[in-house]
């Protein structure tokens, strides 16, 4: 059973840093990307970024480039996400989630991911 644990949420001032975790089980973990979404009430969840399965590509939404980064650790079975000058539009749940296939190249749409982790909530407070 395929099992995603996502850690390191907290409240952050605003120009502040996080660094997300997720750790994964239950499957060969290089052979997939990953990827972080992030949802707020009301409001679907939407694709922060991915990386692929031997961390060598990703790709990350246009609203945190620059900001955020991606980074695995395949010896570990785990996916970080770097977050620096947070803003407070950041707040929301983060979750991280696994490609449902191999394949060569990202995607951003949720439905194409198909374990996800409980989530670990973000607050950016200004």
């Amino acid at each position: 059973q395929v099992q995603l644990v996502e850690s390191g949420g907290g409240l952050v001032q605003a120009g502040g840093s996080l660094r997300l975790s997720c750790a994964v089980s239950g499957r060969m973990f290089s052979n997939y990307a990953m990827g972080w979404f992030r949802q707020t009430p009301g409001k679907e969840r939407e694709f922060v970024s991915a990386i692929s399965g031997s961390g060598r590509t990703t790709r990350y939404a246009d609203s945190v480039k620059g900001r955020f980064t991606i980074s695995r650790d395949n010896t570990k079975n785990t996916v970080y996400l770097q977050m620096n000058n947070l803003k407070p539009e950041d707040t929301a749940v983060y979750y991280c989630a696994s490609d449902r296939k191999v394949r060569y190249f990202l995607v951003a749409e949720p439905s194409e991911y198909n374990y996800w982790g409980q989530g670990t909530q973000v607050t950016i407070s200004s």
